[in-house]
């Protein structure tokens, strides 16, 4: 894309953002404190998740990408190969590999200033690899250009993903929920399509630092948010 979606400031998310949490990704939130970035549709797409889930289990991904049109477009760049490309250049290119590791450390203090995770690294392969670009993305959007440079890179390559309209569709407030389906989702073509997690494309959807249960956005703790 030629210009990227706009930084949006935090906001405390109200139950129409929770509902289109649960429909972007098909299931309930888990540690949420914010809405860290709004799409241009108005739902998120990141949201900020605490250090420590509520069973106290540590998720070191801050910034969790939601919107399942976005985390499919991401995923067919990692499938195509940018993250080697890009780890590759991080070895060879000393301005670069110094901007992500100022990257790593923008992360971590975000992350500290919530709580401390003593020993635990920041995301997404941070500050040597790239192993997630879901949470890249997710960190330029919070952050703003300039911040992340490998983020701001993929960014750059996707599609505008909001020009179709909103991932999916989130009832009125008063207004009656679509049925649940069997894994918590709702029927809605949207969630058939993208918002339980998989990605239409073949690939995973939702957030991973390579999450282990399915999930994207999380590549140390093995948990969703």
């Amino acid at each position: 894309m030629d210009t990227p979606p706009p930084r949006t400031e935090p906001t405390e998310p109200v139950q129409e953002d929770i509902e289109a949490f649960r429909r972007q990704l098909g299931r309930p939130p888990r540690g949420l404190r914010a809405i860290a970035h709004r799409c241009p549709c108005g739902l998120p797409d990141v949201v900020e998740t605490a250090p420590r889930l509520e069973d106290g289990t540590p998720f070191p991904t801050t910034y969790y990408l939601t919107c399942p049109r976005a985390a499919s477009a991401i995923g067919t760049l990692e499938a195509n190969g940018v993250m080697k490309e890009m780890t590759a250049r991080l070895q060879e290119d000393e301005e670069l590999a110094a901007a992500y590791r100022a990257a790593h450390e923008d992360y971590l203090a975000r992350r500290d200033a919530i709580e401390v995770l003593a020993g635990f690294p920041s995301a997404g392969g941070m500050p040597d690899r790239v192993k997630c670009l879901h949470v890249l993305v997710a960190h330029s959007l919070v952050a703003g250009p300039g911040v992340n440079p490998l983020g701001d890179e993929a960014l750059a390559m996707l599609p505008e993903w909001w020009r179709k309209g909103r991932c999916v569709q989130v009832p009125a407030p008063g207004e009656a929920p679509a049925p649940a389906t069997a894994d918590g989702g709702t029927d809605s073509p949207e969630h058939a399509a993208a918002g339980d997690g998989t990605r239409t494309d073949g690939g995973r959807g939702g957030a991973t630092d390579g999450a282990t249960d399915g999930d994207v956005n999380g590549d140390t703790d093995g948990e969703r948010a």
